[in-house]
C-alpha cells in the first residue's frame, strides 16, 4: 500500500522530532538490526533510522522490502519510515493520539 501525498506531509511533520531509534552500520542490514528495526515499528509506527553506509539508496529498498514498511522521508543519512501496527501501543505509538 503506497501513501499519499496527504499522509506522507502527516508523517514527516510526526518525524520531524523524533530521534533515530536504530542504527545500521557498516555490518549492513544484519539479523539483530532487522529484528529491532522490526520490534521498533511494532512498537511506534513511524520510526527514523539512521543509516552510517555507503549505498544507502539500495539499503532504504532492502531494508524497506524486508520490513514492510513505507519510505517516508529521505534525507542525508537519516530515513524516515511508516508502517501500521497489528495491536498499537497507545504508550508507544508516535500516531495514536497525535
Amino acid at each position: 500500500m503506497s501513501l499519499s501525498n496527504e499522509r506522507k506531509k502527516y508523517l514527516r511533520q510526526l518525524g520531524h522530532g523524533l530521534k533515530p531509534v536504530v542504527t545500521v552500520a557498516s555490518k549492513g542490514l544484519s539479523e539483530s538490526v532487522l529484528t529491532e528495526l522490526n520490534r521498533a515499528l511494532e512498537d511506534h509506527e513511524l520510526i527514523k533510522v539512521k543509516l552510517s553506509v555507503d549505498n544507502k539508496t539500495e539499503l532504504t529498498k532492502d531494508l524497506c522490502a524486508q520490513s514492510k514498511a513505507e519510505l517516508v522521508q529521505s534525507i542525508g543519512s537519516i530515513i524516515l519510515i511508516h508502517r501500521e501496527a497489528k495491536n498499537p501501543n497507545p504508550k508507544l505509538s508516535n500516531l495514536i493520539n497525535k
